[in-house]
């Protein structure tokens, strides 16, 4: 099941050239997707009202989108305005418009009731398209339920064992620090000092030099994950009495990614890597990029071979462990926003008695 009355990412802004049409599957829907004149996006549903063709393999004209099957014309805003050998056009000549709006070098598109779409709940990045950061970007698909994605993204422990040498360095620091979790608005708060963790090859320290490192990050409904990361010398947890440090770091770096489901069984990831310019140079970003995603392999490897064991064995129940505490805070955060959505209102209701009476 999904949450539909919620942004989702369609895409990187650099997805969505100028000139032509971008065919995105979310949430099982089929969309087409595209820019106007003034650069601003356009999402439509992908099937034409008549012959049900692919809007995707149409034409733009202005801002507009005629289907290349027989000819109808649609505006931005769904409606048909154009019909071939044909005066009158019915009102019920109209493709699904969607809410979208470009934001922090993401294209968002909203999935429900556009009445509600709220351009404030779309999350914020951490420091895309900054002047003072580098920025790379990527993105990756995976045939998986999106939860598992989520799952994955909510207790980083897993950083010791599925991403022993590349994020986890060859160390159980992520493995035994015990993170903070805190209810915020549609989301969790997640705070932990890692300690005595080595620090990236790349940085051209002494080998084996370690750090204290505070990981802070935002997982927001649906799916968007906020990482801000701070590297200090050893021993500065313990200075801060494990909680959040004042100091100015010796390191900082920061992602934002985000879970696209495309259906129950394959999910769309867009990941960012950022460095500080005051601390890195462009060659630390690439390398930085370079071991972020070895280790998104490894996570789409561990993930997929779940999902296939999930399929394989669907009466299982999976053990709850003390570190799952998170991802349950999570999935119950997102069942519960599933399930009100799905209930019709008060209104609703007293409006069907009255119908049935």
């Amino acid at each position: 099941m999904f949450l539909r009355n919620c942004w989702y990412v369609a895409g990187w802004s650099h997805h969505f050239p100028d000139d032509g049409l971008v065919e995105r599957t979310i949430l099982g829907d089929p969309i087409v997707l595209y820019r106007k004149g003034d650069g601003g996006m356009v999402a439509l549903e992908n099937r034409c009202c008549h012959g049900l063709a692919p809007l995707s393999r149409g034409r733009k004209e202005g801002d507009d989108l005629r289907c290349m099957y027989h000819g109808l014309k649609f505006a931005p805003s769904g409606k048909c305005i154009e019909i071939p050998q044909q005066d009158i056009i019915p009102s019920t000549a109209v493709v699904r418009s969607y809410p979208v709006v470009e934001q922090d070098c993401w294209v968002w598109i909203w999935m429900g009731d556009p009445a509600l779409a709220e351009r404030a709940l779309i999350p914020r990045a951490l420091n895309h398209n900054h002047p003072d950061w580098f920025m790379l970007t990527g993105e990756l698909a995976y045939d998986a339920n999106y939860e598992l994605i989520n799952d994955n993204l909510l207790d980083l422990s897993h950083l010791s064992y599925v991403h022993q040498s590349t994020l986890g360095r060859n160390s159980m620091s992520w493995g035994d620090s015990r993170p903070r979790t805190t209810r915020i608005e549609r989301g969790l708060r997640i705070e932990r000092w890692v300690v005595n963790h080595p620090r990236p090859n790349y940085l051209g320290l002494p080998p084996g030099s370690l750090s204290d490192m505070w990981a802070a990050y935002d997982y927001m409904v649906p799916g968007v994950f906020l990482l801000a990361t701070k590297s200090y010398p050893a021993g500065i947890a313990a200075e801060c009495g494990m909680q959040a440090p004042t100091a100015d770091p010796d390191w900082v770096s920061s992602t934002s990614q985000a879970v696209t489901p495309i259906s129950e069984s394959k999910t769309v990831y867009y990941y960012s890597s950022c460095l500080s310019r005051k601390f890195a140079d462009a060659q630390h970003s690439r390398q930085q990029m370079a071991v972020i995603e070895r280790a998104f392999a490894e996570d789409r490897a561990m993930i997929e071979a779940q999902q296939e064991v999930i399929a394989n064995t669907p009466k299982t129940r999976m053990l709850q462990l003390a570190s799952d505490g998170g991802l349950n805070q999570f999935r119950r955060l997102m069942a519960g926003l599933i399930v009100a959505e799905q209930r019709p209102s008060l209104a609703d209701r007293e409006e069907a008695s009255h119908a049935v009476a």
